[in-house]
């Protein structure tokens, strides 16, 4: 994949966190995303650390505030459960400026809004400093099944063309007096779906035809050199970090 090819969550950088290997940073979030949502969501002092770990991560990176502020936005549908949670479930009641509620359900909303948040910060971090094209050579190297490595190849190299040709059908309907908002346009709708998808199942074969042409064997081929011990034990000493503050917020 060329360069162009950039996922609009990537943050163009030189920084030691760009400059890692790609296979590096994805296990290193993925044991990160693990020691949070292991920890027990009564030691709220956990939680703080995880965040100044990440903290000293995006400062390293040149990640700010205000680059991550508006795409966290993706978890607006679980902070709407999160504050649901404390007027809908059972058990002993608290009052909290005015309003009665459920102190299990706090501690519910609690763990869901500080976990998913964490969550979703660490995958911005990891999506902020890997492009997209070096995602697939990081995953084979972890030794994901072949199969795997090329779905997610496939995916990212053609997402982008697919939302284009969906956002050119959807003018299309438009200029010809058609208004998706209306609910008598839902089988037009739907039938547009299908077209989508059939197109996409033809594509893909074509694709996969091509491929095989031009000698592929079911393996993505890695060009980039292996990590090194150092650069191992730089991308994990954070993800180590959260895992020692886990096991301590269980032995507290």
């Amino acid at each position: 994949m060329s360069g162009s090819h950039t996922h609009p969550l990537y943050l163009e950088g030189a920084s030691p966190v760009h400059r890692l290997p790609p296979e590096v940073k994805i296990l290193a979030a993925f044991v990160g995303v693990f020691a949070v949502v292991a920890t027990p969501r009564e030691a709220v002092w956990a939680f703080a650390g995880y965040l100044v770990i990440l903290a000293v991560v995006w400062r390293i990176a040149g990640i700010t505030m205000r680059w991550l502020a508006p795409r966290m936005l993706i978890e607006v549908p679980f902070v709407v459960l999160a504050v649901l949670l404390p007027f809908a479930e059972a058990g002993d009641h608290v009052t909290v400026l005015g309003l009665s509620l459920s102190e299990p359900g706090l501690w519910a909303a609690w763990n869901i809004l500080v976990k998913g948040s964490l969550g979703v910060l660490v995958s911005l971090t990891l999506a902020a400093t890997t492009p997209v094209r070096s995602l697939p050579a990081g995953l084979s190297r972890l030794h994901l099944p072949g199969i795997v490595v090329t779905v997610v190849t496939l995916m990212l190299r053609y997402v982008n063309l697919l939302a284009g040709e969906i956002e050119r059908m959807r003018i299309a309907r438009i200029s010809r007096g058609d208004d998706p908002r209306t609910l008598h346009q839902v089988g037009a709708t739907a039938r547009g779906v299908g077209g989508v998808f059939l197109r996409s199942y033809e594509r893909g074969e074509r694709v996969h035809l091509a491929m095989l042409s031009r000698g592929f064997t079911g393996t993505v081929p890695l060009h980039a050199p292996a990590a090194r011990r150092r650069e191992w034990a730089t991308a994990l000493a954070p993800a180590l970090s959260a895992v020692a503050i886990a096991v301590a917020a269980w032995m507290v």
